[in-house]
C-alpha cells in the first residue's frame, strides 16, 4: 500500500499517523486513523497517538480503539513484546517453564490471547493457552504448573467498550515493583512490531502450545479443601440462585457447588451466557447492587430461593445477596462480606485445629477496607495485615507470610473481592462463592441467617459502620491544591489534628511518607507520589481515607466508625455518629463548594 501524504499541521502527530499506519496490519484501527486524517481532526488524533497507556496496576486496562492510548492489536503485540524482552532479562528458565494465557468473553479478548501467545511461542517460550476462563484460573494454573508467569485478557467489570491486559509473576501473584516499571521500559523498547508477530498461526500449530484438560478438574479438587461441611451442605434446604452478568464464571460456578456436595444452582437464564454485549444490565458490575441484580432477583422470587451469588464478568469479584422475612432482598456490602467470611474462615480453622493459638494464622484486608478483620483477630489471637488498595499487594503479602511458614485463612477488600484461602493468590469469585454457599447453609441449620449472624458478629466485636462515595473532578491542580490544603491546615507542614468536634490521633500520608503513628514518622506502607491518599484515625476509633482514583477523575472517601463492644454503642448510635463525622470531613478538608467538586449522582 502505499504511504500516505501526512500533514495535520501538528509536526509530532504527523509522525505518530505515519509509524502508526506502518506498523498496524488490522483494517478496521488502520481505517480508523486514516479517517480521523480525512476530516482533519488533530485533537483527537493526539489523544489517541500520543499518549501512550501507563502499565501498571497489574498490566493494561483501556476503552477498545485505534491509537497507543487504547486497547487494539498493535498495543497488545507491543506490550507483549517488551513482556516477553523483560522476563527474558528476568527468568532464565522462561523457555522451560512458560507462561499462561487466558482469557476472558470480551470482544476481542479471543484475539488478544492469540496474539499474546503468538510472541511468546515465536521465541521459544511454552504456551498453556485457555479461553473463556475465570480470571483466577490463571493465577491458579501459574502456581500449579510452575509458569514463570501468566496474562489474562479482560477488563473484569467495565463497560463493554473496554478491556485490559493482567500480569501475573511467578509467585501466583499479581506484578508489583520493580516488575511493572521494567515491563512497561521494555514495552517502549520493542513498540515496532516484529516480523512474525501478526501471524497467529503458530498458536494452532506450535508444539509449544499446551492446554492440558485436566488443571481445571485441578482447580476444584483445591478448592473442594476449603469445604467443612460436604454431607449436610448436600441436605440443605436452602436454594441458592447465580448470575454470571453475562461473563465466564456459569460453568465453574457449577463445578464448584458440585465440589462442595450441593444441589445444582439456579441460573439466571438470561445471564449464564457469555455476551460481550452485557444486554441486561447498564453496568456489569454486581458491586452496584440491586440496580445490578434486578433480573437475579427476580429469578429468585420465582423459584423461591433465599441467597442470591453473582459473580461479576471474569469472576474474580463475589456479590451476596439475602431475602430477609420481610420480603425485600439486602445485599451486603463488601464489607460486610468480609466480615462474615473472616468470621467463617477463623470458626472452621478452629474446629479443626482446636489448640492453634493463632500466632503463626493471618489475615490481610486492604487500607480502605473494613477494619473489622482486625478486631476479630485482636479478640481470637490471630494477625491482621493490613495492605495498600488491590489484590496484588495482598497477593504478594501472602506468598511472603506462606514462604516464612504462616497460615493465611483470608484476605479481602471492599469492593467485593475475596481471598479463600490460599489456592489462588488472589480475589476468586468461584471458591468464594461455594465458601459463601456453605457459610449460609451451615447457618440455616441453626436457624439462622446471614444477616442475623452479621449482627452476632458486631454484637461480639464492635459495630464497623461504612460511609464510602466519591466526587468528581475533571481539573489535576485542583485536587493536587485540595490535598495541598489538607496537609497543611496547621501551617506548613502541619497536617490537621481535628475535624469539626473531632480530634484526630493519627495521620498517614502515602503519598509523601508520613505516619505519626510510627516512632520514625515514617510510613510502613509503600508509597506512590503520583497519586493522593491520606488516612486520619480519629481518638473516637473513626478511620477516614481520602484518596484519588488511578483510572477516574474521583476523589474518593472511605470511612468507617469501629465502636468498642464494651461501650454499649448500638448500630443506630454508630451510624449516627459516622453521619455526623462524614458531614464534617466533606465541609472541612473537601470543601466541594471552594473546589467545584460533583456530587456523586446515585
Amino acid at each position: 500500500m502505499a504511504a500516505m501524504s501526512i500533514n495535520t499541521g501538528d509536526a509530532e502527530v504527523d509522525v505518530k499517523v505515519s509509524e502508526w499506519l506502518e506498523w498496524d496490519k488490522n483494517e478496521k484501527t488502520r481505517t480508523a486513523v486514516i479517517e480521523l486524517v480525512a476530516q482533519n481532526d488533530t485533537e483527537e488524533l493526539r489523544s489517541r497517538l500520543c499518549n501512550r497507556m501507563s502499565f501498571g496496576t497489574a498490566g493494561l486496562r483501556s476503552k477498545m480503539g485505534a491509537g497507543n492510548s487504547m486497547m487494539n492489536d498493535l498495543t497488545i503485540i507491543q506490550t507483549s513484546q517488551g513482556l516477553l524482552r523483560y522476563m527474558e532479562k528476568t527468568c532464565p528458565k522462561l523457555k522451560e517453564k512458560g507462561v499462561v494465557v487466558s482469557c476472558d468473553a470480551r470482544h476481542n479478548s479471543d484475539r488478544f490471547a492469540d496474539l499474546t501467545a503468538t510472541i511468546f511461542l515465536n521465541s521459544g517460550v511454552p504456551v498453556y493457552l485457555f479461553k473463556c476462563t475465570p480470571t483466577p484460573f490463571v493465577p491458579f494454573c501459574v502456581s500449579k504448573l510452575g509458569c514463570d508467569g501468566g496474562i489474562m485478557v479482560t477488563a473484569s467489570h467495565n463497560p463493554k467498550e473496554d478491556n485490559g491486559y493482567k500480569v501475573y509473576w511467578n509467585n501466583g501473584a499479581q506484578i508489583i515493583s520493580p516488575h511493572d516499571e521494567g515491563i512497561a521500559k521494555c514495552i517502549c523498547e520493542n513498540l515496532q512490531p516484529w516480523p512474525d508477530s501478526w501471524n497467529t498461526d503458530i498458536v494452532h500449530s506450535s508444539s509449544l502450545r499446551k492446554t492440558p484438560k485436566d488443571l481445571k478438574n485441578d482447580y476444584f479438587v483445591q478448592i473442594k479443601k476449603l469445604c467443612c461441611h460436604s454431607s449436610s451442605n448436600q441436605n440443605t434446604t436452602l436454594r441458592f440462585t447465580y448470575t454470571a452478568m453475562h461473563g465466564v464464571g456459569y460453568d465453574f460456578a457449577v463445578q464448584a457447588f458440585e465440589a462442595f456436595n450441593f444441589k445444582p444452582l439456579i441460573p439466571v437464564k438470561k445471564q449464564v451466557d457469555p455476551d460481550p454485549e452485557f444486554p441486561t444490565v447498564k453496568f456489569p458490575n454486581p458491586e452496584e447492587g440491586k440496580s445490578a441484580l434486578d433480573l437475579a432477583m427476580s429469578t429468585a422470587n420465582e423459584h423461591n430461593s433465599t441467597v442470591i451469588l453473582a459473580n461479576d464478568p471474569d469472576a474474580d469479584r463475589l456479590a451476596v445477596a439475602e431475602k430477609l422475612p420481610s420480603g425485600d432482598w439486602k445485599v451486603f456490602s463488601g464489607n460486610e462480606t468480609g466480615a462474615l467470611f473472616g468470621w467463617w474462615c477463623w470458626t472452621c480453622y478452629k474446629r479443626d485445629h482446636p489448640e492453634s493459638s493463632g500466632e503463626d494464622v493471618y489475615m490481610l484486608a486492604s487500607t480502605v477496607s473494613s477494619k473489622i478483620l482486625q478486631s476479630i483477630a485482636a479478640r481470637e489471637g490471630f494477625n491482621f495485615v493490613e495492605t495498600l488498595t488491590g489484590f496484588k499487594w495482598m497477593g504478594n503479602v501472602s506468598h511472603d507470610l506462606m514462604e516464612n511458614g504462616k497460615t493465611v485463612l483470608f484476605a479481602f477488600e471492599e469492593a467485593i473481592g475475596f481471598m479463600c484461602g490460599t489456592v489462588v493468590l488472589d480475589k476468586d469469585g468461584i471458591s468464594a462463592l461455594a465458601v459463601a454457599a456453605e457459610m449460609a447453609a451451615h447457618l440455616a441449620g441453626k436457624g439462622m441467617t446471614l444477616a442475623t449472624q452479621l449482627e452476632e458478629i458486631y454484637n461480639t466485636y464492635g459495630y464497623h459502620t461504612s460511609c464510602n462515595s466519591y466526587f468528581i473532578c475533571h481539573h489535576q491542580p485542583t485536587i493536587e491544591s485540595l490535598f495541598h490544603s489538607i496537609r497543611n491546615m496547621n501551617g506548613p507542614g502541619g497536617y490537621p489534628t481535628t475535624c469539626g468536634p473531632y480530634s484526630i490521633k493519627y495521620t498517614r500520608d502515602l503519598t509523601t511518607g508520613y505516619d505519626n503513628q510510627q516512632p520514625d514518622n515514617k510510613a510502613i506502607l509503600p508509597t506512590s507520589k503520583s497519586s493522593q491518599m491520606i488516612t486520619f484515625t480519629f481518638e473516637n476509633g473513626c478511620v477516614a481515607t481520602l484518596r484519588t482514583s488511578g483510572t477516574e477523575p474521583k476523589i474518593k472517601y472511605y470511612t468507617e466508625f469501629c465502636a468498642d463492644p464494651s461501650k454499649g454503642l448500638g448500630k443506630e448510635a454508630v451510624k449516627a455518629e459516622l453521619d455526623k463525622m462524614v458531614a464534617c470531613i466533606i465541609d472541612s478538608f473537601l470543601q466541594p463548594e471552594k473546589y467545584n467538586l460533583i456530587a456523586r449522582t446515585e
